[in-house]
């Protein structure tokens, strides 16, 4: 009997104690997105990228609080054809993205779409560069005309007239010392009123909206573009002779654009200041929708990733722009955040493309894939399970005829070279031909020596040709239409046509 007793005593005890022990909650599952995309916001030209001369509080701390990549690639030197690429998680030339203004066709899948039917509610507000008047699966949209009504029912603050602000933009019509803004002169309004602090407090306003509800919102700021806006009070945050002038080499002044060929050093210094200044008020404007998630008590539920549509030129290779496959124009910020879930802290080294990021929201979410993405998930990195990710990146530049493909120690780049540059960036030279270009990125990361004619490395230039040919053949929609021919150059031309078909050259 003494026995039993025993037994029952200790099991009841044992069922009390369970009882009267404070209880351990499971961590909140991830519930939110908010994507942030910088417009033009190359790696290098923030803090958490090891910048020392630039003040990025608010990404730094968001990459502190989570998953910085380091290597990370924009699919297309583009905004159009990056964004729709962003938003699918597919290539450009899947897409149909792959100019300017090519709309984004109704038949693509973006990820407001597919999380339509897990009850989301879904916002884009900023530049979102769909090129058409469809939603694309987002309830609210929220573009450049709201805001111009909003500053037609709310008159903004006069700024006095004692200070110089920046004349209106008009690229390719005047001198670039003006439409890059070379005197790094302030916009005509306060913060209060300027366009990025609009688009903040609205994905706020989204967000308080919908605290109760799961949400997918999309910020797209216009900041740092030309004319690298910034409002008044961010004016001589940044000095043009304290900027530190990036020097090309003689390889470059084949490519220069003729509407850079006239710059001074002092008003190249004065651009890369407008730049630094732009991104210091986007990194506000990041702020502010950080600390609305904090005040909102959406930190544990939320998954913040932001990324750069692709980089800029600040007279690296000796030009202001992008439409190029030079790593200042191709490698792009990607920042993720989750705190509880992600870790923090931590450094990715693992090359990546921005279409891995919609298999990752996807799989962060614990929802089904979508099945058309061509991405892939970067989980497993953010978790620290794998430290391999994929043997090389790809992006294309289709108005110029262009496509690059880069591993780890290699970059490739062809081009039909069938006119000069596109876009506005004519050289003045006659049309190049096909042309082949060969880094080897681990003795020559500034890709001074193009070693593509080298007979030595005629073997990694056929190497990198299959690969390319190989991605195109795997992604493309018209692979099947493209004949195998024993030519690797006669199938790169074939799949470097945009499939949109050609483009004016003399399009900005």
């Amino acid at each position: 009997m003494n026995f039993w007793f025993g037994l029952i005593y200790f099991f009841l005890m044992g069922m009390l104690a369970a009882c009267s022990a404070p209880k351990q909650h499971s961590p909140e599952k991830i519930r939110n997105i908010v994507f942030i995309i910088g417009d033009d916001h190359a790696a290098y030209a923030l803090g958490a990228y090891g910048n020392r001369d630039i003040r990025t509080p608010n990404l730094d701390r968001l990459a502190n609080a989570g998953v910085r990549f380091s290597r990370a690639y924009a699919n297309a030197p583009l905004c159009s054809a990056s964004r729709q690429s962003l938003l699918t998680g597919r290539y450009p030339h899947a897409t149909g993205v792959t100019l300017l203004r090519t709309p984004l066709p109704d038949s693509q899948v973006t990820v407001a779409e597919h999380l339509k039917p897990f009850g989301y509610h879904t916002a884009a507000i900023g530049k979102m560069h769909f090129n058409n008047n469809l939603s694309h699966g987002f309830d609210t949209l929220i573009e450049r005309k709201a805001y111009q009504n909003y500053l037609t029912a709310n008159p903004p603050a006069k700024v006095p007239d004692s200070i110089a602000v920046r004349p209106p933009w008009r690229p390719f019509r005047d001198p670039a010392r003006i439409w890059l803004n070379s005197e790094v002169l302030p916009s005509e309004y306060l913060d209060k009123d300027d366009i990025g602090t609009f688009y903040a407090e609205a994905a706020g306003r989204f967000m308080e909206e919908n605290q109760n509800n799961p949400f997918c919102l999309w910020v797209g700021f216009n900041e740092p573009h030309s004319p690298f806006n910034f409002p008044v009070e961010f004016r001589n945050k940044y000095k043009a002779r304290d900027m530190k002038l990036p020097q090309g080499t003689e390889e470059d002044d084949r490519w220069i654009p003729q509407v850079f060929a006239d710059l001074t050093d002092e008003e190249k210094k004065g651009i890369i200041a407008s730049y630094y200044t732009s991104v210091e008020y986007l990194d506000k404007n990041v702020g502010l929708i950080l600390d609305k998630i904090e005040s909102l008590g959406l930190v544990r539920n939320t998954m913040i990733v932001y990324v750069g549509d692709h980089g800029y030129l600040l007279n690296h290779h000796k030009r202001f722009e992008k439409h190029t496959m030079w790593e200042p124009a191709v490698h792009t910020p990607m920042l993720v955040c989750a705190p509880g879930h992600f870790p923090s802290g931590i450094v990715v080294e693992s090359l990546v493309e921005l279409v891995d990021l919609v298999p990752t929201l996807t799989e962060a979410l614990g929802l089904t894939a979508m099945e058309t993405t061509q991405g892939k998930n970067l989980m497993p990195l953010i978790m620290q399970q794998n430290f391999v990710h994929k043997d090389y990146v790809f992006s294309e530049f289709l108005a110029d005829n262009k496509a690059m493909v880069r591993t780890s120690e290699w970059k490739y780049i062809f081009s039909t070279g069938k006119r000069d540059m596109a876009q506005g960036y004519a050289t003045g030279n006659p049309p190049p031909g096909i042309t082949h270009q060969l880094y080897d990125l681990s003795t020559d990361p500034d890709e001074t020596t193009n070693l593509a004619t080298d007979p030595e490395y005629r073997g990694i230039v056929g190497e990198m040709q299959n690969i390319m040919i190989s991605h195109f053949r795997q992604t493309h929609p018209n692979a099947s239409r493209i004949p195998e021919s024993p030519s690797a150059e006669e199938q790169l031309m074939a799949f470097c046509e945009p499939p949109e078909g050609d483009e004016d050259p003399n399009t900005r």
